[in-house]
């Protein structure tokens, strides 16, 4: 049986990234509740536009719903869903308190239900090269990790992102998928220290940060910038064996909003000028590594089978959890300007 699926919010995420991952892993998308029904017709042709989450939560014929609204709301979308009987997709982040994520995985034990975070940059080709690096030793013990994600966006916007409500700000845009990355390679750190901070005129969110994370000798370095035209290298990771150095940004968003579908041939696939370099320690020889392809296709798939086998999600809300609790640290590590100690969370359900 095709598992049905209907989108909530059909902008960049709806439309470029949820619409088209849904489709080719195999999901019938019915629905999709919008305020510009135009993008959603030209693309899906023959779906029903809604104007309001009511309305969508009410069908009967959608098992799972993918909410790519506004960050403010992804709460409020996500526990209506989840008392109306559907699986659950919520776009990152997930909610803006570690509390509030808590209360959502609770509900989805109490329904029954399957709630996953749509953290994609798990499936990035530079990421999933640098995790195959790492696993495979080829770079010794991990004494440093550099992530970065600069970017030259000078000018506040008008639009949603940059208001001051509740999970806005880069730290929760740009900085989950950091964090995540982080705790998938390292585990949970044991103290952290940051500045989080707002550079641009007139801005009213977080456009920043710095974070120095520690986990024994390990050190781990997360930043971004919106006013940094060169990007210099997106990670740097130095082993006792080697570094690898890698520029630019996995291509799968750009292939998206370009046309190309996730299924095509050569998705995902980095052009040579970004492939990285891994630089060996005893000898400085340089070495041009072929990256692995970027597949955000996995999540849905990971999902689909979640629902038809009941078998866990591709990123569980308990991995959210822990996301939430580093950037609520990060922020009170700012505002006092301490080094926080990162002491064990306490257990979700799903924990």
């Amino acid at each position: 049986m095709t598992l049905r699926a209907g989108i909530i919010g059909f902008g960049v995420a709806g439309r470029y990234f949820h619409a088209p991952l849904l489709r080719a892993a195999g999901f019938s998308i019915a629905a999709v509740v919008t305020s510009k029904p135009a993008p959603a017709r030209e693309y899906l042709r023959d779906v029903d536009v809604l104007a309001t989450a009511d309305e969508l939560l009410a069908r009967n014929d959608i098992d799972l719903v993918a909410i790519a609204s506004p960050s403010p709301l992804h709460v409020t979308h996500a526990a209506a869903a989840l008392r109306a009987g559907k699986h659950v997709v919520v776009d990152k982040p997930l909610a803006p308190t570690a509390a509030e994520v808590s209360e959502l995985e609770q509900l989805a034990a109490q329904h029954k239900r399957k709630l996953s975070v749509f953290q994609n940059r798990r499936w990035d080709s530079d990421f999933l090269t640098v995790k195959k690096l790492i696993e495979q030793g080829r770079l010794g013990k991990i004494n440093s990790f550099h992530a970065r994600w600069d970017r030259f966006r000078p000018q506040v916007s008008d639009r949603w992102r940059e208001r001051d409500e509740p999970g806005n700000g880069i730290l929760y845009d740009l900085g989950t998928h950091l964090i995540d990355q982080t705790l998938q390679l390292f585990g949970q750190p044991e103290w952290l220290y940051a500045n989080v901070f707002s550079q641009r005129e007139n801005s009213v969110t977080v456009d920043g940060f710095e974070m120095l994370l520690g986990q024994g000798a390990l050190r781990i370095t997360l930043g971004v910038s919106l006013l940094c035209a060169d990007g210099g290298y997106r990670y740097r990771v130095n082993g006792s064996q080697a570094s690898f150095l890698k520029p630019g940004l996995d291509p799968q968003e750009a292939q998206l909003r370009a046309g190309l579908e996730p299924d095509e041939h050569l998705f995902g696939t980095e052009p040579v000028e970004q492939w990285g370099t891994l630089v060996h320690g005893e000898t400085g020889q340089r070495e041009v590594i072929t990256p692995e392809t970027g597949r955000w296709l996995a999540f849905y798939e990971g999902m689909r089978e979640a629902i038809e086998h009941d078998r866990p999600v591709p990123v569980p809300a308990a991995q959210a959890y822990d996301t939430i609790r580093i950037i609520e640290a990060a922020l009170t590590s700012s505002a006092m300007g301490c080094r926080i100690d990162l002491q064990p969370a306490a257990p979700l359900v799903s924990r």
